[in-house]
């Protein structure tokens, strides 16, 4: 397997030592000699060169490619480097993007034909977290499949939920309508077994089907909660955007943003009144308190800058916000943010990332997600015709250490699976991921594997 990835920026790097990990043959172009030398501790080959540089592509082994992957911070380099590299001989190509009218389903025929398989736009993907998060004031992260057939919801436990203190086999058994797949503890990830217990102020990632949602939320003692419908957004950034855009209509939105040309094009952008933009400092205590901020239920710290984002959703929640969130970029900030109780935690290059790293699986993966505060993945393989997962109970299948399924949707019906589920060829099969690689798992969903 290999990859070339052009743009050391922040997505680049972080995909490359994810690659590393995984043991893929990788290289990293970029023309910032600096920048590329904060690999040296990984496996990974960097070359310094123009990303559009045919000559650097070919010494790279572009011709002999399984993914190319352009990230710098143009998109016009990023599509032509593509171009370059299919017309060399890459199998595939993703290219980051920031133009919204690209994403268009009618348009992906018309790139494909130009030699770029897919399109990344870090920005929506955040947004698309930032608003999961939202819907549910009393998760710190959500991920739905298959329209919420299934849902995993990451829960901060307190003293109110009425699970603790219990031996999980006591909790979830066989005919019990959710699975806790991890628990995150101070610094350590436990996979649960049957004599494992939750205690407050565990994070805990929790698999059930939508019509059980309201029931984990009694059980989690988080039915105070109340639901967003009022949200304040700080820093007026292309996620803010996007996240503004994408917002229910039963939400009111207002953006803060202390750049007063920014905010003149914001207030361009929203023509159809989507949110309020106000010239200000979101840090700013008496502006804060004058826009309402103590009848708002969701702060979101959405500037470049990690710490004034960690800092701004401290403030908020002294003010009385149960529902913070924010943008931490620099990965070294994310446990402390974690062990602070800002709340929710967004990461635009780790789920950048988690789609790129997706095309790289042999196996049929529908959806791949990072879980950066448990280092881990969860994966949706289907079960190819004649697979390992589809001849023996889930029990007898030996998987790795670190791997436990959550769940899976069979005919757009999710089911959870224990033990003694079989799993059949055509099931979407959730897959937490833990201390393994995904290149060992994914054998177990392909047809026709020798044993």
């Amino acid at each position: 397997m290999k990859v070339v990835i052009v743009g050391a920026g922040s997505v680049g790097t972080h995909l490359a030592k994810l690659l590393s990990g995984e043991h893929v043959d990788c290289v990293l172009i970029d023309a910032d000699s600096e920048r590329l030398g904060g690999l040296s501790d990984f496996d990974v080959m960097t070359y310094q060169a123009s990303p559009t540089s045919i000559k650097a592509m070919k010494e790279a082994g572009v011709q002999h490619a399984d993914l190319f992957v352009g990230v710098t911070p143009e998109e016009s380099i990023n599509m032509n480097a593509c171009i370059l590299a299919h017309a060399l001989g890459a199998k595939k190509t993703v290219a980051r993007i920031d133009n919204y009218e690209y994403l268009s389903p009618d348009l992906q025929p018309f790139f494909k034909n130009l030699g770029i398989n897919s399109l990344i736009y870090p920005e929506v993907l955040a947004a698309g977290d930032i608003i999961n998060s939202l819907k549910l004031s009393w998760v710190r992260q959500r991920w739905d499949v298959h329209d919420g057939a299934l849902t995993l919801l990451g829960i901060k436990l307190r003293d109110s939920a009425e699970i603790l203190n219990r031996p999980l086999r006591e909790l979830c058994g066989p005919d019990d309508p959710y699975h806790i797949v991890a628990i995150k503890r101070d610094d350590d990830t436990l996979i649960p077994s049957g004599l494992d217990e939750l205690r407050s102020n565990d994070l805990v990632y929790i698999m059930t089907t939508k019509n059980y949602i309201p029931y984990i939320r009694k059980i989690v003692g988080k039915e105070h909660y109340t639901d967003v419908k009022n949200v304040i957004i700080m820093g007026g950034s292309k996620t803010a955007v996007r996240a503004a855009l994408a917002i229910p209509d039963y939400m009111s939105v207002k953006i803060i943003e202390k750049d007063s040309k920014r905010c003149e094009k914001l207030n361009e952008l929203f023509e159809n009144e989507e949110a309020m933009v106000i010239h200000g400092d979101g840090r700013d205590l008496g502006l804060l308190q004058e826009e309402g901020i103590r009848h708002t239920q969701a702060f979101v710290a959405l500037t470049e800058n990690a710490e004034t984002n960690i800092l701004a959703c401290l403030t908020a929640k002294k003010l009385g916000v149960r529902k913070t969130v924010a943008l931490v970029e620099n990965l070294d900030y994310v446990n402390m943010a974690e062990s602070l109780d800002i709340g929710t935690i967004i990461n635009k290059k780790t789920i950048a990332a988690s789609h790129i790293f997706q095309m790289l699986l042999d196996a049929d993966v529908d959806n791949l997600r990072s879980l950066m505060l448990v280092d881990a993945e969860v994966a949706e393989f289907i079960a190819a015709e004649g697979s390992r997962v589809t001849k023996k109970p889930v029990k007898d299948l030996g998987l790795p250490f670190g791997v436990t399924i959550g769940g899976m949707v069979r005919k757009g019906t999710g089911m959870l699976v224990n033990g003694n589920s079989q799993i059949e060829a055509g099931d979407s099969v959730m897959v937490f991921c833990h201390e393994a690689k995904l290149h060992n798992i994914e054998k177990y969903f392909k047809s026709n594997t020798i044993w």
